[in-house]
């Protein structure tokens, strides 16, 4: 009889389990988009030792998942680029607004090429949010106009609105 009770306590305390991280999971969205934008910069300082640019962007996302909820948002962004003994790194900041016009706020910090990136605050629909992933570049286009930079990131991650 003994047995067969502490089966029974396994049994349900592995199904707990089980529905607790199926839940914790499916909090958490998946994030996959491309971010395109046309971005003015301007150099600071041009040495061989250092390089001090900031940088000003804005463009608009295309998601690539089938709920679509990125898609169409235009962001805005500004953040100061540095280049010492050859190493870029750097911070931004970008205000992405989807067409209903809620926005949320995400901090960059940049590593060479890549990018990581958090949510720092949303409004509206996206009040609450949580979450973060990497961007990388996907392609660059020659500049159109001197002190200008044309390209796509692809951006990846997760968040989860807090309800």
């Amino acid at each position: 009889m003994a047995s067969i009770k502490k089966c029974w306590v396994v049994m349900i305390a592995t199904n707990l389990a089980l529905i607790i991280s199926i839940s914790v999971v499916q909090a958490q969205q998946p994030i996959d988009m491309i971010s395109c934008g046309d971005s003015m910069v301007t150099t600071i300082v041009s040495s061989e030792e250092l390089t001090i640019m900031g940088v000003e962007g804005k463009g608009i996302n295309i998601d690539n998942l089938p709920s679509k909820i990125y898609d169409n948002m235009t962001y805005h962004g500004v953040g100061v680029l540095k280049i010492e003994k050859g190493k870029l790194s750097g911070t931004l900041y970008y205000k992405y607004m989807d067409p209903s016009g809620d926005f949320v706020v995400v901090e960059v910090s940049q590593v060479g090429m890549e990018r990581d990136w958090k949510y720092l605050q949303g409004t509206g629909k996206w009040k609450g949010i949580t979450g973060g992933g990497k961007g990388f570049p996907i392609t660059k286009g020659k500049p159109i106009s001197p002190g200008t930079s044309q390209s796509c990131m692809k951006i990846t991650g997760t968040y989860e609105l807090k309800k």
